[in-house]
């Protein structure tokens, strides 16, 4: 699994103008789903993501975790960061886990996150989405699995 995790003032996503997920303070992830990965995988990455001490505290050092300050996340489904231009100019999605497996995963990731006591709102799997945010500082930042967990 791969996540694009932004530390965030507020975070919506949209289908057809319509709101269908919206957080206030807290943890905009960009979930990517891979071949390799498994249940076990979408729970550690969720406790990992849920324990990261990315937001100040009242000295301004980076030591609490969305929990500690009462956040939530939204999960955004995004196959597109398994992308690979190493060649040619058009990438390739081969690494993407199938839809089926994809979606089932992604539930499975933002039903653990929830299982850790911080609200999930969520996008619409396979949809065209428009995601807005105010990024909080900005922090971002990439996360592997394969470079987090040994398998």
């Amino acid at each position: 699994m791969r996540a694009l995790v932004q530390r965030v003032r507020e975070a919506r996503v949209e289908v057809d103008a319509e709101v269908v997920g919206a957080i206030s303070q807290g943890l905009l992830i960009l979930l990517g789903v891979g071949h390799d990965d498994d249940a076990e995988i979408a729970h550690a990455l969720a406790q990992k993501l849920v324990k990261l001490r990315i937001f100040s505290d009242e000295a301004g050092k980076m030591n609490l975790s969305v929990r500690d300050i009462g956040g939530s996340a939204l999960v955004v489904s995004q196959f597109t960061l398994f992308a690979d231009a190493k060649k040619g100019n058009r990438p390739s999605y081969t690494q993407a886990a199938p839809p089926d497996d994809a979606n089932n995963l992604y539930e499975t990731f933002c039903e653990a996150i929830s299982e850790f006591d911080v609200p999930v709102a969520k996008g619409r799997f396979a949809a065209d989405m428009q995601v807005h945010l105010i990024n909080d500082g900005p922090v971002t930042l990439w996360l592997d699995s394969d470079a987090l967990f040994t398998r």
